[in-house]
């Protein structure tokens, strides 16, 4: 009984899986397929293995651009937060003041609020600073949504830890600044490694902010970059399936890979309050 119960459940998670993954999949298998494969009926499921899409994409659509700008915006968003949020998750962590628990509270409020509440005021802003159409432009907006996120796992991991350690540190001459980079910090990787993989997918996934800052082709990033391909009579499916995949597949490799380093950042500071 127990055995039929657990091939049960692993069923219905297998078809959950799949009806999650169909999408992606079907993306997938469309970037491989020739033109005549593409628009077939019925449908072609085994393509035909072709590398045009992926060619046209690089060649015709400037793929390669557009994920150059990701990997700069997403990587120095990364960066940048994880700093901030280091200094102020330690902060938050150990140092007690007054309203302490309210900026917390704050910043989970803040991280709530819907991006088109706020596009006004960012794209204003963005404009009379001249950041318009700038990689600056994109990243300040991308850190300061982030942010909140990136406190909130690194305060948590932090007061995991224990206190003594810093008792210990502080016995022998370290202040509060080394004792974060030389004591806490490298006990803390999982956490800060968690909160850099999250940042890290926000930004390279982020489309709403990357259309109202990026308007120059220059400077746009993947998500929009793939947004706006354009065919003489109709859109390019081939091409948008290829360069979709080669968007989407590192963040799946990367996740698979370190799934276990993510699990365990998320999950540190949940047993203490």
């Amino acid at each position: 009984m127990k055995l039929l119960k657990g091939i049960g459940f692993s069923g219905i998670v297998g078809v959950v899986i799949l009806f999650s993954l169909f999408p992606f999949l079907w993306f997938v298998d469309t970037s491989f397929k020739t033109e005549l494969e593409v628009t077939a009926i019925p449908p072609v499921i085994i393509p035909s293995w072709s590398l045009k899409f992926y060619i046209s994409a690089v060649r015709d659509y400037g793929l390669l651009h557009f994920l150059k700008n990701s990997a700069i915006v997403a990587s120095l968003t990364t960066i940048i937060t994880i700093t901030l949020s280091t200094f102020a998750g330690y902060a938050l962590s150990r140092l007690r003041f007054r309203f302490h628990r309210h900026i917390l509270q704050g910043l989970l409020v803040v991280s709530m609020f819907p991006q088109i509440s706020i596009a006004g005021p960012v794209w204003r802003i963005l404009s009379e600073i001249n950041l318009l159409n700038s990689y600056p432009g994109l990243i300040f907006p991308y850190v300061t949504l982030t942010l909140p996120l990136g406190v909130w796992i690194l305060t948590s991991f932090f007061s995991e830890l224990p206190e003594e350690l810093e008792a210990s540190a502080r016995v022998d001459g370290c202040g509060y600044l080394q004792t974060l980079l030389r004591i806490i910090l490298p006990l803390s990787l999982p956490g800060v490694f968690t909160a850099s993989i999250l940042v890290f997918i926000y930004a390279w996934n982020e489309f709403f902010f990357a259309l109202l800052v990026m308007t120059q082709k220059k400077f746009q990033t993947l998500p929009v970059g793939i947004a706006l391909f354009q065919g003489q009579y109709t859109l390019p499916w081939g091409e948008i399936a290829a360069a979709s995949t080669v968007a989407t597949v590192p963040l799946v490799l990367l996740v698979f890979l370190f799934q276990r380093r993510i699990v365990t950042g998320l999950s540190a500071g949940a047993i203490k309050g």
